[in-house]
């Protein structure tokens, strides 16, 4: 997720991403090395896929796509973006984003400025599409067969419609003024959700591409998202620590709030267990927390974690996985905590 990223790089910088141990538990997590990963990776998306069993990380500057088996740690390394030799801190380089659609991963190299298919079988690239602008993520919207990929340099949304044979081709945009931060698709409600940088969360009908509605989701710097269709809830994670879960059945009215760490970005949720998954640079940790029935948070643990962190996503085999940018690698917890009452 981009701040517009160069920025925010520099913030991060100037901020230090301080360390805090306070209160945190022990328990250091079994770490995967991936492939190129030593001088460091810039994270800016990591994610699970049920179909293939394994977690994604697009893993920018690395020039590669990682595939990690989460019971055996094996790692399948796909080459062919975008390189940088050094690592220098933040994430505008190479792979950063993947998607699941139409029997292929669907992958955004911010260097290139392009949208490159993969072929997971095969662990080979396929046609590579050329974006108007500088991308962020990507997600498939299956209501109306399109790819969208969010630019918030240029302040709004591309589209992209696979044809019959898999075949992207351009399909309009959506503007989306001081955004579009982070990206989710609500197949349930024919909705996309994003943010705005600060403060607020927008609902887009994917079928008209009209933004329909617009949320406070107590945010000064909105950040991750995730949802929760099943049971109606929308999340949003600020950069200065604060969580919100927004009633998607009540206009996004904010059901619960809590603040238990900073420096958040990419965050994961597990609709299995009801639980959030969250890491930031700024407080040197990962948090667990649980999401009631009615929507309320609770902590379940707080953990310490590599200094440079932002991002966390869970599988479905009981963990949940923390990137480390300067060492380029991932890290894998237990969650050992029961799941949430829904």
């Amino acid at each position: 997720m981009r701040t517009k990223r160069r920025w925010g790089a520099l913030f991060v910088a100037l901020l230090g991403c301080a360390t805090t141990t306070h209160a945190l538990t022990s328990r250091s997590g079994t770490a995967v090395s991936l492939p190129e990963g030593a001088p460091g990776v810039g994270f800016d998306d990591l994610r699970y896929s049920p179909t293939l069993h394994r977690v994604l990380a697009p893993s920018g500057r690395s020039g590669r796509l990682n595939l990690v088996d989460p019971d055996a740690l094996r790692v399948t390394s796909i080459a062919g973006f975008s390189t940088r030799a050094s690592y220098a801190g933040g994430h505008d380089d190479g792979p950063t984003s993947v998607e699941e659609a139409a029997s292929k991963l669907w992958v955004t190299d911010r260097t290139s400025r392009a949208l490159v298919s993969v072929d997971p079988q095969r662990r080979t690239l396929g046609k590579s599409t050329p974006l108007a602008h500088e991308p962020d993520y990507v997600r498939y919207v299956a209501a109306t067969g399109e790819l969208w990929i969010t630019e918030p340099d240029a302040d709004r949304i591309e589209l992209m419609k696979l044809d019959a044979d898999g075949t992207p081709s351009a399909a309009g945009s959506i503007d989306v003024k001081n955004g579009p931060e982070s990206l989710v698709v609500d197949e349930r409600r024919s909705r996309a959700y994003t943010h705005r940088w600060e403060r607020s969360t927008l609902a887009i009908d994917v079928k008209t591409r009209a933004i329909v509605a617009e949320w406070p989701n107590g945010c000064r710097a909105s950040r991750g998202i995730a949802l929760d269709s099943k049971r109606g809830f929308l999340f949003a994670a600020c950069r200065e620590g604060t969580v919100s879960v927004l009633d998607l059945a009540h206009d996004g009215r904010i059901l619960s709030t809590l603040r238990q760490g900073a420096g958040f970005d990419v965050i994961g949720y597990s609709e299995k267990l009801g639980h959030l998954y969250l890491a930031g640079c700024e407080c040197g940790c990962w948090v667990i927390l649980g999401v009631k029935s009615g929507g309320k948070l609770v902590q379940l643990e707080r953990g310490s974690a590599p200094s440079a962190t932002h991002c966390a996503t869970a599988d479905d085999a009981g963990h949940f996985w923390v990137c480390d940018p300067k060492a380029g690698r991932l890290l894998r917890f237990d969650d050992t905590h029961p799941g949430s009452d829904g």
